[in-house]
């Protein structure tokens, strides 16, 4: 035996190799899997290879600075850099194409303001209160004025690992921004000191009985006992898949998360396309002011925009009767922090944009602006993008992706595999080792306070002392070709109902001001 083992230690090293490349060929041609393999047995194996690192290839050799889908290299460089306090600057003017269509132009004034020297911009140039009180003009106990108007949107324990949600709740709590649970329910990482929205989907997850159904015992019992929870988000679609349920892989489901979701362990988890608590408008209105008067808090619903003809029949139902959410958010149809089909992210519901525009002109058109409060999300979480959003009537911008990445999510775009290498999204204990909550809120309140600094900053240049004060003959857009640029009035065929703004002072002073579960009533 020794012997052998000695003849085997002497054979040359490429030997080893030719034999390695001959096992490797063999098993190429008696394969029907993979043609390619079959006709080109051991270098079929390079593009195999090639396919799996092209997307790394392309984010950091081949692509330019403005070239790459859902953000480009200049766009995360900036969020980076924001979140880690460095240079986040560029020399040398914009690579942008201004030509381009859609490009945005936001407007300076010719003589700007000159802040007082006791001004609070000039102490604290990072907090930036939402212009409107949530929940005030229905009459809900626990009104609601958000302390930022930028906050963190909706992703759940479950498709984040608890890892990035305690660095997310933890920087909320730093920055004074509110936290969206996602559908996946309320969670222990939920509650390190930042307020709170719960995201109530289709399946009622933390909050159903056995078969899926809604308990308002469970609701109201959860609300009390966390007052961190300021508003209830009922999620009709999201952006990415609007119209579908998801799904949460078997494989995902810890035991904790399914404490948590109240689902069951080693079967994969489909929420519902459709709500069981509710199947019409008026049946949706009567939805909302039940979990209103159990809980007293604000409530919301949160959808993506297709067609229009429900829209109309909530805001004539809520001018008739009085009735209606506190607010509503707006979801892209380009967002998405999780895994859909192609086909659904790709093209079901509306860009933003055109969703927001189209619901924002019915809601104005039955003068209920005033009674609503208006939220943003699809990747408006960059300081122009933010301006165009406020001038088209958002008074809130929620921000997914962007705060991943100040967490340190690469846009690797594995979000569905459970291998996300930054350790966000993801459930495998390894990689999310590698994810300090400690350091990474520290880096997205970095980020909240520097986008929030350079939207003061742009609101003062143009005038104004609040982004609610933008209207849409602030903002001009590029049409491409010939037709030069247009307002966004001109462009979206309305016009942004003024919102009523009595100063910085007011805001800061309000006693319905959140900023962490130090000031929950």
């Amino acid at each position: 035996m020794n012997t052998f083992i000695e003849s085997l230690a002497n054979v040359p090293w490429w030997a080893w190799l030719m034999l390695i490349l001959a096992a490797v060929a063999l098993w190429d041609i008696t394969q029907k899997k993979h043609t390619v393999l079959h006709n080109f047995p051991v270098i079929g194996h390079l593009r195999y290879w090639l396919e799996t690192v092209g997307p790394e290839f392309r984010q950091y050799i081949v692509a330019n600075n403005r070239e790459e889908l859902p953000f480009n290299r200049r766009q995360r460089s900036w969020i980076y850099a924001s979140s880690k306090r460095e240079n986040n600057f560029q020399g040398f003017g914009t690579d942008q194409d201004v030509h381009g269509a859609g490009f945005i132009f936001i407007k300076p004034a010719l003589v700007t303001k000159r802040l007082a020297k006791d001004h609070p911009y000039r102490e604290n140039p990072y907090v930036l209160p939402a212009p409107k009180v949530i929940g005030l003009s229905h009459n809900r106990r626990r009104p609601y004025r958000p302390k930022q108007v930028i906050n963190i949107s909706g992703m759940s324990f479950g498709s984040l690992s608890a890892s990035a949600i305690t660095a997310l709740n933890e920087g909320a709590a730093k920055f004074g921004c509110y936290h969206n649970t996602g559908e996946g329910g309320f969670s222990p990482y939920h509650a390190k000191g930042g307020d709170v929205v719960l995201n109530i989907g289709t399946a009622y997850f933390g909050i159903r009985d056995d078969d899926g159904n809604f308990v308002m015992e469970k609701l109201v019992r959860l609300t009390q006992n966390n007052p961190a929870i300021r508003m209830l988000e009922l999620k009709l679609s999201q952006g990415a898949k609007p119209g579908k349920g998801g799904v949460l892989p078997a494989a995902k489901i810890t035991q904790e998360i399914s404490d948590i979701r109240h689902v069951p362990m080693g079967k994969d988890v489909i929420s519902p396309a459709a709500h069981s608590a509710f199947g019409t408008i008026p049946e949706m209105l009567d939805f909302i002011e039940a979990m209103a008067e159990a809980t007293g808090l604000p409530i919301g619903i949160k959808a993506a925009v297709g067609k229009l003809d429900m829209w109309e029949e909530l805001a004539e139902l809520m001018v008739k009767t009085g009735r209606g959410p506190d607010f509503i958010t707006i979801d892209g149809g380009e967002g998405g922090t999780g895994a859909a089909p192609p086909s659904f992210a790709d093209h079901v519901s509306l860009p933003w944009v055109y969703g927001f525009s189209s619901v924002y002109r019915i809601f104005k058109k039955h003068g209920l602006t005033d009674r609503i409060t208006f939220i943003g999300s699809g990747k408006l979480g960059l300081p122009a993008q933010a301006i165009m959003a406020f001038a088209m009537g958002a008074d809130i911008i929620n921000v997914a992706r962007e705060a991943m990445m100040s967490i340190g999510c690469i846009q690797a775009q594995i979000c569905h595999t459970n291998r996300c290498p930054a350790g966000v999204a993801t459930q495998s204990k390894w990689l999310q080792a590698g994810l300090d909550p400690t350091l990474k809120s520290e880096r997205f309140y970095n980020y909240g306070k520097t986008l929030t600094k350079e939207i003061l900053e742009i609101a003062v240049a143009c005038g104004y002392e609040h982004p609610c004060q933008f209207t849409m003959e602030d903002v001009d857009v590029a049409m491409g070709d010939n037709n030069h640029t247009r307002a966004l009035k001109v462009v979206y065929q309305y016009e942004k109902a003024p919102v009523p703004y009595e100063g910085i002072d007011t805001l800061i002073n309000c006693k319905y001001l959140g900023g962490g579960i130090q000031n929950a009533h």
